[in-house]
C-alpha cells in the first residue's frame, strides 16, 4: 500500500471513562488491558499503521500517565519513524496555555498548528475506546471519490441502542441529510462510529468557527457535524460491516472481551493480514497444572493454572490456585486468585488478590432474583480477603483490602 503522508490521524485518547467505574480511577480508557494481550488503544493504532497512515497524534487529558509510557515512542505499532510518526498531544503545551480540552472538536482546534505541519489533504479523527478493525484507506478513497468535506463511518445498530449514538439519514447514494446526536427518538438505526475523515481545508474552517462561537460545547457530535450539514457541506456516510464495539460501560467491556472467545462472533485477533499490534512484556509460556481444568477460555503467557476456568479471558501473569473456580470473567494481568475461591461473571483488574475461600460475584442462572445481578468489579490492587463474598454489580476500589 502507498505510503499516505497526505494524511493525518488524530486519536482522541482523551476520555475520563467515568462510566467504567474503579477500572479507570488511575488510567485512561484507552489503557484499560483488553482481550488478554492488548490495550483498547491498540485497535486503532493498528488500524492506522494497517491503513498506511504513519502521522498519528494522540490527544490525552485524563490521567495520561501509564498511557504515555505504554504508547512510548510507538515503536510496537511501527510508529517510531523520522517522518510523521507518533506523537502524544497533552492540553499543558497547547495554544495560549489553556490546561484543558474543552470538547473533542476544541481538543483538535488547540492542534492545529500540529495538523498544519504536515500540510495533509485529509485528517482523519478517531477514538481510541472502540474495539474493532477497519481499513481507513478504503474510507478515504470513498471520502475523495465522492468529492466530499467529511465523511462518517456508519455501522447499523439495534433499534433499542440507536438512542445512544449519532443517528444519520442517508439518501441511496449514502449523502447524509440529517444528524441527531443521541436522538430520544431515532429515525434510523445508522449510528455514527465515531470514525471522521475531513477534508483539512474544511474542517480547519469549522474548527475556527466553532472556537468563535459562545455556547458552543466544542463537540464534534453536537457541533461541528450539524453545522457543517446546515451550511450545505457535502457530507457521506460509509457503511462498515464487521465488528465494532464502543467499550465505555463495564457491560461492553465484559462482553467485548468474552467476544475474543466465541466462536460466532468475526473478531479474529490471531489474522496475520491485519494485525493488532502491542506492547507486551515477554513472560514464559503458560503452566497449566495436571488437575487444572480449563475449557474455552483464552490464557496469556506466563500464567500458572491450577484450578478451574471456564469461557473466561485470562490476562498474562496470572496465578489460579489449585480448588479456584472461574467462569465467565476477564482476569486482567498480575492477579492472585487464592486456593478454593470463586470468581463468577466478574472483571478482576491488575494486580488484585482474591483470597482463599472468596467468592466475587455470581451465575445469573442461580439466582432467585436475576433481576438484581450484575458484573462484579475488582479495582487495580484490591485484596479480597479469606472467605469474603462480593455480590453480583458490586463494585470495589482499587488498592482496598475489604
Amino acid at each position: 500500500m502507498a505510503h499516505k503522508s497526505n494524511v493525518v490521524a488524530m486519536l482522541l485518547a482523551g476520555g475520563q471513562g467515568s462510566r467504567l467505574g474503579v477500572l479507570t480511577k488511575a488510567i485512561a480508557k484507552p489503557a484499560v488491558p483488553y482481550g488478554g494481550n492488548y490495550r483498547i488503544i491498540d485497535f486503532t493504532l493498528s488500524n492506522c499503521v494497517n491503513s498506511g497512515i504513519y502521522t498519528v497524534g494522540v490527544l490525552t487529558q485524563y490521567q495520561p500517565l501509564e498511557l504515555n509510557d505504554y504508547i512510548g515512542n510507538g515503536q510496537p505499532w511501527d510508529l517510531d519513524r523520522q517522518n510523521g510518526g507518533i506523537h502524544v498531544l497533552s492540553p499543558y503545551e497547547a495554544i495560549g496555555g489553556k490546561e484543558w480540552y474543552k470538547g473533542t472538536a476544541n481538543a483538535i482546534y488547540q492542534n492545529i498548528n500540529f495538523i498544519e505541519k504536515y500540510d495533509p489533504e485529509c485528517v482523519v479523527v478517531l477514538s481510541g475506546d472502540h474495539i474493532y478493525k477497519m481499513n481507513y484507506s478504503k474510507m478515504i478513497d470513498f471520502h475523495k471519490k465522492n468529492d466530499a468535506a467529511c465523511t462518517i463511518a456508519v455501522i447499523e445498530v439495534p433499534w433499542e441502542e440507536a438512542s445512544r449514538f449519532g443517528i444519520l439519514a442517508t439518501d441511496e447514494n449514502d449523502k447524509i441529510y440529517e444528524f441527531a446526536e443521541k436522538p430520544e427518538k431515532p429515525k434510523s438505526n445508522k449510528a455514527s462510529m465515531g470514525v471522521y475523515v475531513f477534508s483539512w481545508d474544511k474542517l480547519k474552517e469549522y474548527l475556527i468557527r466553532d472556537e468563535k462561537t459562545a455556547g458552543s460545547s466544542n463537540d464534534f457530535g453536537k457541533n461541528i457535524i450539524p453545522t457543517m450539514l446546515n451550511s450545505g457541506e457535502r457530507m457521506f456516510a460509509f457503511p462498515f460491516k464487521g465488528y465494532w464495539k464502543d467499550v465505555g460501560t463495564i457491560a461492553s467491556l465484559w462482553e467485548a472481551n468474552l467476544d475474543i472467545i466465541n466462536p460466532n462472533v468475526d473478531l479474529d485477533l490471531s489474522d496475520p493480514s491485519w494485525k493488532i499490534y502491542s506492547r507486551n512484556p515477554v513472560s514464559p509460556p503458560h503452566y497449566i497444572g495436571k488437575n487444572a481444568k480449563v475449557e474455552s477460555s483464552s490464557v496469556s503467557e506466563g500464567c500458572e493454572i491450577d484450578g478451574n476456568v471456564d469461557y473466561s479471558v485470562i490476562s498474562s501473569n496470572v496465578i489460579i490456585e489449585e480448588g479456584a473456580d472461574v467462569r465467565y470473567s476477564v482476569i486482567m494481568p498480575g492477579t492472585t486468585i487464592k486456593k478454593n475461591a470463586k470468581v463468577y461473571y466478574s472483571i478482576v483488574a491488575e494486580n488484585a488478590a482474591i483470597c482463599e475461600n472468596a467468592k466475587v460475584g455470581e451465575i445469573p442462572e442461580l439466582l432467585e432474583k436475576p433481576e438484581n445481578w450484575g458484573i462484579s468489579v475488582i479495582g487495580a490492587k484490591a485484596k479480597i480477603t479469606d472467605g469474603k463474598y462480593i455480590k453480583p454489580g458490586e463494585m470495589i476500589k482499587s488498592g482496598e483490602d475489604v
